[in-house]
């Protein structure tokens, strides 16, 4: 069996929070529940998850709140709003800052497990984490601790190809193609992977071969 996801559940409702992380766990979620946004705030500083199931209507800082913040640091978790908040205006609100999706209370829950499911799945064809890095390979947005890391076209190229081919050994000749640069030489490489290690890439270097990029 693989890793299990992992959950930021934020819901101060005792009852339905006690629930919820039952049935989660029962169907091979790891769940971390919080019970006020602020508290949530603190948590996503320290841990990466798979996706957040925020309640709104929380303690301290609510759940517009909590995602604006964390998607104005390029913070792109996956995020569905579970509320009892059913106005247009809130529907609104929710996708304004960022939710990918919003589900009303009462819900079903085989409602939510089949959304959560859609999120996870479409998240995993867009989003790769290597350690404290996350990539978006559709937009080739690079961050690491949700900050930006800029690098050249080149670097950008032997980024991807490392990350979305972990364990494969790249020979020397395929790298300098891949780079798609006309600095086509071993010396400018060797400048290439010294950068990915530096922003932490574990490139390994295969003597006489080439370079192979740790699973991790």
């Amino acid at each position: 069996m693989g890793t299990l996801k992992k959950i930021l559940l934020l819901e101060d409702d005792p009852i339905l929070g006690e629930t919820l992380v039952e049935l989660l766990e029962i169907n091979n979620f790891n769940v971390l529940w919080s019970k006020d946004g602020q508290n949530a705030a603190d948590i996503l500083f320290e841990k990466k998850f798979d996706l957040l199931l925020l309640d709104i209507n929380v303690p301290y800082l609510n759940g517009f709140e909590l995602l604006e913040s964390l998607r104005s640091i390029d913070d792109n978790t996956p995020a569905i709003f579970i509320t009892a908040n059913a106005d247009i205006e809130s529907l609104k609100r929710g996708f304004d800052v960022g939710a990918d999706d919003y589900l009303k209370k009462p819900f079903d829950f085989e409602e939510l497990l089949i959304r959560i499911d859609a999120l996870l799945k479409k998240n995993i064809i867009q989003t790769i984490v290597y350690k404290d890095l996350v990539f978006d390979t559709t937009t080739k947005k690079l961050t690491k601790n949700s900050t930006p890391i800029h690098l050249t076209p080149s670097e950008m190229n032997l980024f991807e190809l490392f990350v979305t081919n972990q364990e494969k050994v790249f020979q020397t000749h395929e790298l300098l193609e891949a780079a798609n640069s006309q600095e086509f030489n071993a010396q400018t490489l060797r400048v290439w992977i010294s950068k990915l290690k530096k922003i932490g890439l574990e490139l390994t270097n295969i003597r006489g071969v080439g370079y192979r990029c740790e699973a991790v």
